[in-house]
């Protein structure tokens, strides 16, 4: 019978997050960061399965010098006020440092006023006082004070950097890694780089999510969301051009699953890939209709609608005509890119280079015209009918 707290994997116990925290004596937020950080190894999440700790794992590091002294010193986080107290320096000058980007966020929280906190990590800031000590005292140096008037603040984009490189770190599968490196990408990049809709249906599957789950408050989250987004065009650009040699990678290994096809399992890392049921996802573009449908619509119903009708469908098949020839030009001038220059190919596949937009079929004023033409006939024969009924 199998113990309280633990899960079974491949026939091998292991203990669950929660029990390992308890067991480690660390909060569920340190022991999270614990297991983003790499102090902490988590063993493979199986399909439908939690997150677990090794039991070997727990007694290693319950057999370190120090124990849990040590540990929690390892994860403890400090910030704005506690930072500048730690290194001796006004909580005005610590602000400064870290919008320089001379310290990196490892975490961050919302205070009650829903404004955003950044954390860093208190073993890293002693580093840096013994490292710069000139940024401690005196002056700022001329390329900080340029950085600061120029209104930069790289505390967000650091911690992206530093998240994405911790879970590349951590994961091993193309796609998982793949789905890391798209996450800072908004729904409008992501899609001119990952062109197919089932691989981003499947990166949004296998992308790896915390070890307790996606918990916290809803404006935690969306928080999350917006600090996760690239908003600097070289990172954008980075980010575009990394994803595209990560799903070169996933692609020789292996195609992402279609609708009705088996599921390939994804590889779990610091946080395990989301075991959420696969949600069938239909490609872009416009639903067929049956054949009555399409009967009903071709059938005009009599007079003046057949020959609007007629006209329409004129007009549609020269539009058709006009996309058709337009379709032509921009499959000529891709190829052009792709067979010229190998730097305008790269930029042609990531979408980079303006291509012409295709024309919608519109109607024109011509049908329209015709039809209050013939609306207002019929308007005026009845009313001198009713005319001629009065007398």
């Amino acid at each position: 019978m199998p113990m309280t707290g633990t899960v079974r994997d491949d026939g091998v116990h292991m203990i669950t997050a929660s029990s390992a925290a308890a067991e480690l004596e660390l909060r569920r937020g340190e022991f999270a960061l614990a297991v983003h950080l790499g102090i902490v190894r988590v063993g493979a999440r199986q399909s439908g399965g939690r997150a677990g700790v090794h039991r070997e794992e727990i007694d290693r590091l319950r057999s370190e010098d120090g124990f849990p002294g040590t540990l929690q010193e390892r994860v403890r986080t400090v910030g704005t006020a506690d930072g500048a107290r730690l290194l001796g320096i006004s909580p005005v000058r610590f602000s400064r440092l870290a919008r320089a980007g001379c310290v990196t966020p490892v975490a961050f929280y919302l205070n009650r006023y829903r404004a955003v906190v950044w954390l860093y990590l208190a073993q890293e800031l002693g580093g840096l006082a013994a490292r710069s000590p000139e940024l401690m005292v005196g002056n700022s140096p001329p390329w900080m004070r340029s950085r600061l008037d120029a209104g930069t603040d790289c505390r967000a984009r650091n911690w992206r950097a530093r998240r994405t490189e911790r879970l590349l770190a951590l994961t091993e599968d193309p796609w998982a890694r793949a789905a890391v490196v798209g996450e800072a990408l908004d729904p409008v990049q992501l899609a001119e780089v990952v062109d197919d809709p089932y691989e981003r249906a499947y990166l949004g599957r296998v992308r790896p999510v915390p070890v307790f789950g996606q918990g916290g408050s809803a404006a935690g989250r969306e928080a999350m969301a917006q600090l996760m987004l690239a908003d600097e065009p070289d990172e954008i650009l980075w980010r575009r051009v990394t994803l595209g040699m990560e799903l070169d990678g996933a692609r020789e290994l292996r195609a992402a699953p279609r609708p009705g096809e088996e599921r390939c399992p994804g590889s779990t890392v610091e946080l395990g890939a989301s075991t959420e049921p696969a949600v069938p996802v239909r490609p872009f573009g416009p639903a067929r209709r049956s054949g009555a449908e399409e009967a009903s619509a071709e059938r005009p119903e009599s007079g003046t609608r057949g020959d609007d009708a007629q006209e329409d469908r004129t007009q549609g098949d020269d539009t058709q005509e006009d996309c058709t020839q337009e379709d032509r030009t921009q499959e000529g001038s891709e190829r052009e890119a792709g067979g010229g220059d190998g730097a305008a190919g790269l930029l042609a596949r990531f979408r980079l280079r303006r291509t012409p937009r295709r024309r919608s079929p519109r109607r024109t004023a011509g049908g329209r015209g015709k039809r209050f033409a013939a609306g207002a006939r019929t308007r005026h024969s009845l009313h001198h009918a009713d005319q001629r009924s009065h007398r």
